[in-house]
């Protein structure tokens, strides 16, 4: 049997089981992999169900097989016989798998290159169906997790930068920005991450690091200034008192504006131990009436419309 590196894993919900796969399937089985599906079987829905019941939500592909994957979920989005709700899943469920990768497996590199292929489906996905960001957002765990968190700022980002007129490479560039937003934070401690609480000051001091950790791993491959600036700028606000940095509003990357305008929504509106979170509604509301110095004003007024909207 091969190692466990020699894999790749897959957000179960990911398969559908309308369909039958076209790559193998494996489980670990004692830290080996043990071949549970072959290609051109079908994960049916009462399997699915079953590994629900034992509370396991992932299974693994061989690395070999990635491109069989990428391909299966590219067919799955654009099949004439699944529902726009059963797609938004499907793409919600692949692109967790790879933000789990992208910030724990040891090596970066690969992530990054699969970052492009999740925006793209995004974008191609909002240009097939009139509905699919309502769809998405549908989908939100609203749990402050760093994977939920970074998948949710991106597809808020991409419909508010949709709402401003960003199309084509720019929009997908600003997906790929946002969805790598807190990719520095695989540099802060997990303990930091996961604190059942409020950070202290020391805490505190480590977390704002990590735009600054992001843009050093960013620097070490090929991303553009644009994606880098999401990343080293989505602190920053328009008083000039934000974080690394302290720029002032009209310094600050426009990308990185949307960012920080939908990394604050996202937070307000999420579960954490030691907050309640905000209705949609209210959070707009609240950064409209309270918040409004710190952003963007014609970002921040399109977000209000753009999730009223939806």
């Amino acid at each position: 049997m091969s190692q466990t590196e020699d894999f790749f894993k897959i957000r179960l919900n990911s398969i559908h089981p309308s369909s039958p796969v076209t790559f193998d399937v494996y489980i670990p089985v004692h830290q080996k992999m043990v071949h549970y599906l072959r290609a051109g079987d079908s994960l049916t829905a009462d399997k699915i169900a079953s590994f629900e019941r034992k509370f396991v939500t992932s299974v693994y592909v061989h690395s070999s097989q990635r491109q069989l994957y990428r391909d299966y979920v590219y067919s799955q989005m654009n099949s004439s016989s699944l529902a726009p709700q059963d797609k938004a899943s499907i793409l919600r469920e692949s692109s967790m798998a790879m933000l789990e990768e992208l910030f724990e497996s040891p090596e970066v590199g690969p992530a990054l290159k699969e970052a492009k292929n999740v925006i793209n489906n995004f974008v191609s996905f909002m240009d097939q169906e009139p509905e699919a960001m309502g769809h998405l957002i549908s989908l939100s765990g609203h749990d402050f997790y760093t994977y939920n968190h970074s998948l949710d700022v991106c597809i808020y980002s991409l419909g508010v930068a949709q709402a401003v007129g960003y199309e084509g490479d720019e929009l997908k560039e600003l997906g790929e920005g946002a969805l790598l937003h807190d990719i520095g934070k695989r540099h802060v401690s997990v303990d930091i991450i996961c604190k059942d609480g409020p950070l202290d000051d020391m805490e505190w001091a480590q977390m704002q690091k990590h735009p600054e950790f992001g843009l050093i791993i960013l620097n070490e491959h090929d991303v553009s200034e644009a994606i880098k600036a999401c990343c080293f700028e989505h602190h920053e606000n328009f008083l000039g008192n934000g974080y690394p940095q302290q720029l002032d509003g009209e310094e600050i990357h426009p990308m990185a504006r949307i960012v920080a305008l939908t990394d604050t929504y996202d937070a307000l509106t999420t579960k954490r131990s030691y907050n309640k979170p905000m209705a949609p509604k209210d959070a707009v509301m609240f950064m409209k009436e309270k918040l409004f110095t710190r952003y963007d004003k014609d970002l921040l007024e399109a977000m209000h419309q753009a999730l009223f909207r939806l």
